[in-house]
């Protein structure tokens, strides 16, 4: 691993089919964090495109990321994939045993929960993936954010600004992370009340539902055969 900056340490994991949202919301509040070194870290420093086209650059690899402060695993279709990858998992676990908090947006709570991070704690994730925690010995909350000592787990996609605020005022302090929501202006108005399935119309969370049917079928499928081989 490379040495570190001495300062704030944050890693968030990059991988193919992340949701962008999921890794730069909280990325944009991490930035401003002073005194804080914020990484997206791969397998390789080769681009790697989200779950909608968008090209990232990683700026470390699993070999070279320094001892993290705050390690964060954002969702996406990709992170199917991550929950049966030995290396990745094996990463978190390590960085866990040091890390002052090991935290989650969306759908990267199942990857935590695959790494064996979440049994026993209380937990949330994207709305439609909240009955797999069990799957993992975790306690599925409905919540924006939920913190259970040093877990710390997002909601679906916007959360993520969410908890990267809340994050940056346990890191350091209120009056920061306040500064830091004035910075970047987040004061959300949403045109429609459909942004939780306790708000939105009954048609549009069963056109949802539909919609992700198959992925969330191709998701319990891997969580229920990674809880099976846990038994």
């Amino acid at each position: 691993m490379s040495q570190s900056s001495g300062g704030l340490e944050i890693g968030l994991l990059l991988f193919p089919g992340v949701t962008q949202l999921d890794l730069t919301g909280p990325y944009e509040v991490f930035a401003r964090l002073p005194g804080t070194a914020v990484h997206l870290i791969a397998k390789s420093l080769e681009p790697v495109r989200s779950d909608r086209g968008l090209g990232l650059m990683p700026t470390t690899t699993l070999g070279d990321c320094p001892p993290l402060d705050v390690i964060v695993v954002p969702g996406g279709p990709g992170q199917q994939q991550l929950m049966e990858d030995a290396v990745v998992l094996g990463f978190l676990k390590l960085q866990a045993e040091s890390a002052r908090y090991v935290t989650s947006v969306c759908t990267g709570a199942l990857v935590l929960g695959a790494a064996g991070l979440l049994r026993g704690y209380k937990a949330t994730t994207h709305w439609l993936s909240l009955p797999l925690l069990p799957l993992f010995g975790a306690e599925p909350v409905e919540a924006r954010i939920v913190v259970d000592r040093n877990r710390v787990t997002g909601g679906g996609v916007t959360a993520g600004i969410d908890f990267g605020l809340k994050l940056a005022a346990l890191l350091k302090g209120e009056a920061v992370a306040q500064r830091i929501q004035l910075q970047i202006e987040y004061d959300p108005e949403p045109p429609f009340r459909s942004g939780s399935p306790k708000t939105a119309p009954e048609e549009i969370v069963a056109a949802a539902r539909r919609d992700g049917s198959r992925l969330q079928a191709e998701r319990r499928e891997v969580c229920e055969r990674l809880a099976a081989m846990r038994r």
